[in-house]
């Protein structure tokens, strides 16, 4: 691959016999008399090392250095001066220059150095397409769902991502709370910085304390040294604290320190801690009623729900099920090298039908366990477990006789077990002479 190098000089002459040097390297060189020439062919090309003069005629040398990160944030800056000083050089560095030489000097040095600059940019450069790969997949471009109620919830959290206000996520368990978490985080200012999930219920009250706060060498049995807290880990970022709803009171009250100062004590600790930290909260339980009830802290509801966002369940939003159903069938079969589904109108009915109390999660798992299952490609209704053959049963069943109620349900269980008899019957539980006897009349 040809790397290519930018030169940026007022002065022609020096320029050219740079863009020699360099270009007897096997590197693409560009040249610029001025800053806004070079940052116009910065933008157009891909460009790794910038040699710069330190004094321009439109721009000084700090100027241009930020300018620069702005565009290519991977690129490494050499600073030229006519002139160079130790005051010149802590300068360029503290800018964000690679390094920096005088000018005179150049020819015996600029090769090593711009190799150098180049090996860093590279390695810069991988990191800078990692991160933004993780920012595309977080993002709410990775939310799928075309329904109105999923939308309302996707505008409502992209106009708060912007922000550092507290949000409350509301929600059935499995409506992707986390999902929308981490896209809030993902398309704010604090993206770059740390994302910390922590599930409140999966905690007892004194864990969850040390594990949020931290602790002090000796706070208690078996704390052996000082221990940083999630919230000091996500500094600068983002905490997504779910299911908060089952956090108890005395856990709330510092919670609710954090939100208002942005302090803590450690455990053990008597000196209190600063962080700037995001929080995110989620619960599927009504807040304001564990409120009223005297379970959870008024205040902090107040304070958590300053802006609230309810994510609808799949039941809310029929019309994405399908949507979702084949986006998981291509994950999963992509996984264990199978190739691509399709559903039959049996299969989509009983989708459409389920009441999936599990939501989102509960399709995801269904899908999974479909694609284990499936030997062809066409996928009936015969591979959708149990419980989906049996819905609406009783619904249909308030119009009709026992009798037909009962015919209606053998056959169906008859179907999903392929015309097993005995598994039929131990799915009904009876025995399989009774069957026998039922299916006779």
């Amino acid at each position: 691959m040809q790397y290519t190098v930018l030169i940026i000089d007022d002065e022609k002459k020096i320029c050219s016999l740079l863009a020699r040097i360099i270009e007897l390297e096997g590197f693409k060189v560009l040249q610029a008399n001025t800053g806004k020439e070079g940052l116009k062919l910065l933008a157009n090309h891909e460009v790794y090392v910038v040699i710069s003069d330190v004094k321009l005629p439109d721009f000084n040398g700090v100027e241009l250095v930020k300018e620069i990160k702005k565009i290519r944030p991977y690129a490494e800056v050499i600073n030229l001066t006519a002139f160079g000083t130790i005051a010149d050089g802590v300068m360029a560095m503290r800018n964000g220059a690679f390094d920096y030489i005088t000018k005179g000097d150049d020819n015996d040095k600029i090769i090593p150095l711009v190799y150098k600059a180049l090996d860093k940019a590279k390695l810069q450069y991988r990191v800078n397409e990692l991160e933004n790969k993780v920012v595309k997949k977080y993002s709410f471009g990775s939310i799928l769902g075309q329904s109105k109620a999923i939308h309302e919830a996707i505008n409502l959290a992209q106009k708060v991502a912007a922000t550092d206000t507290t949000v409350l996520l509301l929600g059935e368990t499995g409506t992707g709370k986390e999902v929308f978490a981490q896209a809030i985080h993902y398309e704010s200012l604090r993206k770059m910085k740390p994302f910390v999930a922590v599930n409140c219920s999966g905690f007892n009250h004194e864990l969850l304390e040390s594990e949020l706060f931290g602790h002090k060498a000796g706070a208690f049995t078996g704390a052996v040294k000082d221990k940083k807290g999630l919230l000091e880990e996500a500094n600068e970022g983002t905490i997504f604290l779910d299911e908060i709803g089952e956090m108890n009171l005395d856990m709330q009250a510092k919670l609710l320190r954090v939100l208002e100062n942005q302090t803590f004590i450690k455990v053990g600790d008597t000196q209190t801690t600063k962080v700037n930290v995001r929080i995110i909260a989620a619960t599927n339980r009504g807040l304001k009623e564990e409120a009223d009830a005297g379970r959870f802290r008024l205040d902090l509801f107040y304070r958590l729900s300053v802006f609230s966002i309810e994510l609808p369940s799949l039941t809310q939003r029929k019309s994405d099920i399908l949507l979702l159903a084949r986006h998981y069938l291509k994950e999963f079969a992509n996984k264990v090298n199978k190739p691509a589904f399709t559903m039959d109108k049996e299969f989509e009915d009983l989708l459409l039908k389920h009441s999936w109390k599990g939501n989102i999660r509960e399709l995801k798992n269904v899908m999974e366990r479909v694609v284990i299952l499936a030997d062809g490609s066409l996928l009936d209704g015969n591979l959708l477990p149990y419980e989906f053959h049996t819905a609406g049963i009783a619904a249909e069943g308030d119009m009709m006789k026992l009798e037909d109620v009962e015919r209606q349900h053998i056959d169906k269980i008859l179907k999903y077990t392929g015309g097993n008899k005995t598994e039929t019957a131990r799915l009904l539980g009876i025995g399989l002479t009774t069957l026998y006897r039922k299916i006779e009349k």
